[in-house]
């Protein structure tokens, strides 16, 4: 089931334990494509950790609110990745979920908000969940980061790659949708394609369609794990 977030308001209209959000909805239709599943929701919240934290929350709010609440979020899309270790067209799943950019610039070096005193920089999806994600699709499991600022050279992608050195992918969306699902107190995942190397943009480089393809397939073979999804 596709819910649309239209002129500010979110429309529903059943009950769903799993709640998809993606950034734009040529992501949201990829996944719409394998996925028909009673229970799964999908929405496309936006780009960006704010709209996405935004419309997530909207999502969780108003599922609670009319007795149905969420037993699962799950961020999903496409991204840069870190190579060699996650080649374009490969999956990523998250073992956790960092804003990599959200703290202060200092003489010594970029210092998280955590380094700060205050905030969290880091969600952990279900270590079990992760595992079975793993194994049924593919997808390597490691960090994924998110940026408001899409890495745009080879030194910011060397910096962020020597901060978090099990980061395969760096994406837009996956720490706001997981602060939503935190404040809900609901687990979240975060399920990526590969569609550029992160570091100077070439779009020629580019593989968006087979990025994809790549999350059509992965949400095909997922559909069992969501359908019998159960936190603990």
């Amino acid at each position: 089931m596709v819910l649309q977030a239209q002129e500010g308001q979110l429309t529903t209209s059943a009950a769903a334990r799993v709640l998809v959000a993606t950034a734009v909805p040529a992501e949201r239709d990829a996944v719409a494509r394998a996925l028909s599943v009673p229970g799964v929701d999908l929405i496309a919240a936006g780009v960006g950790p704010a709209l996405a934290a935004a419309c997530t929350a909207t999502a969780l709010t108003t599922a609670a609110l009319e007795g149905v609440p969420y037993g699962l979020v799950v961020s999903a899309g496409i991204a840069g990745g870190f190579v060699p270790h996650a080649p374009v067209g490969s999956l990523v799943v998250a073992d956790e979920i960092t804003a990599a950019d959200l703290g202060a610039e200092t003489p010594d070096g970029f210092l998280p908000v955590t380094e700060l005193g205050f905030g969290t920089v880091t969600h952990r999806p279900p270590e079990a969940l992760v595992r079975e994600v793993a194994t049924v699709t593919g997808a390597r499991p490691g960090a994924v980061l998110t940026v408001s600022t899409a890495t745009g050279t080879a030194a910011r992608a060397a910096r962020l790659r020597e901060r978090h050195p099990t980061a395969l992918a760096e994406a837009m969306e996956g720490f706001g949708v997981a602060e939503a699902a935190a404040a809900h107190r609901t687990p979240v995942l975060e399920l990526r394609a590969v569609s550029n190397p992160v570091g100077p943009r070439d779009r020629a480089a580019w593989r968006v369609g087979d990025a994809l393809a790549a999350l059509t397939e992965a949400f095909g073979k997922l559909a069992p794990v969501l359908e019998s999804w159960e936190a603990t």
